[in-house]
C-alpha cells in the first residue's frame, strides 16, 4: 500500500516549533518514501478556529518548503462522523450520558478519597429509558461516549485488555482499556470531538502511518479500539518525544515566542530550521543542508531517540550563519531582491562568510557602496597609503599587491599594516577579506575614506 501520512493542525493559534517536529517528520517520511502527505486542518471547534489562523498556517509551511500533496478540512466533514456515529450507536459502542461536569467532578473527588482510579463508572448504561427520558424532560441533553472494548459480555465488569502496537520509534508499546474511561465523542451541542473524527478522517484518506507527539500514547490505544469497532484496520504509528529547552525544561511556556513566524520575521533560513529540527534527538550531526530533498534522502525513523530533544535557539542561530556560509547566489537570487536590491554575485561572495542573518547583506552593500564614517587611526599613514593606491581596474590580487608595496615603504607588517587601512576603508574592526572587498569599495571611495 502507498505510503500516506496527515499533518493536522488545529487553526486556533500560530504554528510553533513544537507543531514544526511532526510536520516536518511527516513530511520527510512520505518524500523518503514516495508518498503523500496530507495537510487537514482540525477545525471542529468553531468557536475557537479562526480562518486567518488557516493561512496562516499555509503560509508557515510553504514558506518551510513543506508543501502538501492533498488537503481537506473537519469543518467540511460532518456526514461523515455523523455517519461513523449511527455506526457506533447500532453497535451499541456509543451510548448517552447526562452528568453535568459538575456532578462528574464530585465523582472523581470521591473516587480519589476512596483511594480509587478516577475512572468513569459507566452509570449511564444503568439508566432505564424512563429515566432518560426524566432527565430529558429536564432539560438535559445527553453527551455521548465511546465503550471501550475492556469488558467480556458484560460491560460492568471490566477486565484487563492490553492494546499493543509496536512504535516505530518507541518499540512495543501498551495500553490496558481497563485504566482509562470511556472518551467522550460527541458534545452535548451535537459537535463531534477530535478523537472521533481524527480516526473517521484517517480511514477515509487512507492514512498508513501517522507521525506525533508522545503526548498521544494513551490517545492510540483508544483510537486503535475505535478504528476497531469501525471495522478499520489501524495504521502504523510513531510517536516522536517532545522538544524541551537547553536546560531541559519544557518549552510549553514559551511555545508563543517560538511561532514559526517570529522565526520567518527574524530573518531566519527555512532551511536553517528544517535541517536544525530534523537533526535533533537522531545520531545525526547538526548540519546545514542546501535542499529539502538531500534532508529527506538523510531521513530515518530508526534514528530518533526516546529522550526528550533540546532545542536550543543559540544553536539554530549558529546552524543559520553555517547555512549562509555556504550558499551559491542562485540560492538566495530572489530572496536578495527584498532586503538587498542591489546586491549581486561579488557582493554575495565577498561577504556571505561573515552574515548571521540574510538581511545582514545590506549593511555590507551599504560599506561597500554607500556612505560610511572612516575610522583614521593613523592620518600620514593612511594619506600615504591613499597615494600608493594602483590605477584600475581592479581584482582580488590588488589587495596583496598593495599592501606589500605599502609593507616595502613603510616598515609596517601584520596588524600594525592591515588593521588601519580596514578600519579607514570599512569603518569596521572586522569583516570579510579585503581582498574581495577593496575592487567592490572601488578607488574614488578608497581615496576618499583614507584621507577623511
Amino acid at each position: 500500500m502507498p505510503v500516506k501520512v496527515r499533518f493536522a493542525p488545529s487553526p486556533t493559534g500560530r504554528l510553533h516549533i513544537g507543531n514544526l517536529r511532526p510536520a516536518l517528520l511527516n513530511w520527510l517520511f512520505a518524500r523518503r518514501m514516495g508518498g503523500t502527505f496530507l495537510l487537514r486542518i482540525d477545525d471542529t471547534d468553531l468557536e475557537r478556529s479562526r480562518e486567518e489562523l488557516v493561512e496562516a498556517i499555509k503560509t508557515d509551511l510553504t514558506w518551510l518548503g513543506l508543501t502538501w500533496d492533498d488537503y481537506d478540512r473537519q469543518s467540511l466533514r460532518r456526514a461523515r462522523y455523523d455517519a461513523a456515529i449511527k455506526a457506533l450507536k447500532a453497535s451499541g459502542r456509543l451510548y448517552a450520558c447526562y452528568e453535568t461536569p459538575d456532578e462528574l467532578d464530585r465523582r472523581r473527588k470521591r473516587q480519589l478519597s476512596a483511594n480509587q482510579p478516577p475512572v468513569y463508572n459507566r452509570a449511564a448504561l444503568r439508566l432505564t429509558a424512563d429515566q432518560r427520558a426524566k432527565l430529558e424532560a429536564e432539560g438535559r441533553r445527553p453527551h455521548w461516549r465511546f465503550l471501550l472494548a475492556n469488558f467480556d459480555t458484560n460491560p460492568e465488569q471490566i477486565v484487563r485488555t492490553e492494546v499493543v502496537w509496536e512504535d516505530m520509534i518507541r518499540g512495543r508499546q501498551m495500553v490496558d482499556l481497563s485504566s482509562l474511561s470511556d472518551p467522550v465523542l460527541l458534545r452535548e451541542d451535537g459537535a463531534a470531538l477530535y478523537t472521533l473524527c481524527s480516526v473517521v478522517d484517517d480511514i477515509d484518506h487512507g492514512i498508513t502511518h501517522i507521525i506525533r507527539g508522545e503526548d498521544h500514547v494513551t490517545n492510540t490505544g483508544v483510537q486503535i479500539d475505535i478504528f476497531r469497532a469501525l471495522q478499520a484496520e489501524p495504521p502504523q504509528f510513531a510517536h516522536h518525544s517532545l522538544f524541551v529547552g537547553p536546560d531541559g525544561e519544557a518549552l510549553s511556556k514559551r511555545l508563543g515566542s517560538l511561532s514559526l513566524a517570529t522565526f520567518r520575521e527574524a530573518g531566519l533560513e527555512p532551511l536553517a530550521l528544517t535541517s536544525y529540527v530534523a537533526a535533533l534527538g537522531t545520531s545525526d550531526p547538526v548540519e546545514p543542508f542546501a535542499s529539502l530533498q538531500a534532508l529527506a534522502a538523510r531521513f530515518d525513523l530508526a534514528k530518533l531517540s526516546r529522550s526528550p530533544a533540546r532545542f536550543d535557539e543559540t544553536e539554530l542561530a549558529e546552524l543559520n550563519a553555517k547555512l549562509l556560509h555556504v550558499l551559491p547566489f542562485d540560492a538566495v537570487s530572489s530572496k536578495l531582491g527584498a532586503v538587498c536590491p542591489e546586491a549581486d554575485e561579488a557582493l554575495w561572495l565577498a561577504v556571505r562568510g561573515n552574515l548571521r542573518l540574510l538581511t545582514d547583506v545590506a549593511r555590507w552593500r551599504e560599506v561597500v557602496s554607500g556612505t560610511i564614517d572612516p575610522i583614521i587611526e593613523d592620518a600620514a599613514f593612511c594619506s600615504s597609503a591613499a597615494a600608493a593606491l594602483p590605477p584600475e581596474p581592479w581584482s582580488e590580487a590588488t589587495w596583496g599587491s598593495w599592501t606589500t608595496a605599502l609593507k616595502q615603504a613603510s616598515g609596517r607588517k601584520g596588524r600594525d599594516l592591515f588593521h588601519p587601512l580596514r578600519l579607514a576603508l570599512t569603518g569596521a574592526e572586522a569583516g570579510p577579506e579585503m581582498k574581495r572587498l577593496l575592487p567592490l569599495i572601488g578607488r574614488q571611495r578608497s581615496v576618499a575614506r583614507l584621507t577623511g
